[in-house]
């Protein structure tokens, strides 16, 4: 088994100045979220998209390797993305660009988290199964 020293880096980007027309396209979003997954090298196990009434949309792409999230808000020009993988930090990070570059932003914030940092005081080679009653 590979060692590692994190559990994956999370992407959080705020963007803003969005075109409202492509917020408010689900098929759209949808179409290209699923895409960039492919394409980055992400695993998709299922995904989920909502349309909201009179506006906005809110998608999830559940992943081996965790999960790629956007929410739009059209009437402010608004997206959140969240881009988390415990895999190769570069589909990531390719996953991000491609969202990125699809909404295209006129501003954005982003904030990079590694998930999990570890040093050999976190690692358990006694690990013990658990049952709680209920």
């Amino acid at each position: 088994m590979r060692r590692r020293d994190n559990f994956g880096v999370h992407i959080v980007s705020d963007l803003y100045g969005c075109d409202s027309k492509r917020l408010m396209e689900m098929d759209e979003i949808k179409k290209v979220i699923e895409t960039t997954v492919e394409k980055s090298g992400l695993t998709k196990i299922k995904s989920s998209f909502h349309q909201f009434d009179p506006y906005g949309v809110t998608g999830f792409v559940l992943l081996s390797e965790s999960h790629l999230a956007v929410h739009t808000w059209p009437e402010y020009g608004y997206v959140s993305l969240d881009v988390y993988s415990c895999g190769p930090p570069d589909s990531s990070f390719s996953a991000h660009k491609r969202i990125i570059d699809f909404f295209k932003p006129k501003k954005s914030s982003t904030r990079v988290f590694t998930r999990g940092k570890l040093d050999e005081s976190h690692t358990h080679s006694d690990i013990k199964r658990v049952s709680y009653r209920t």
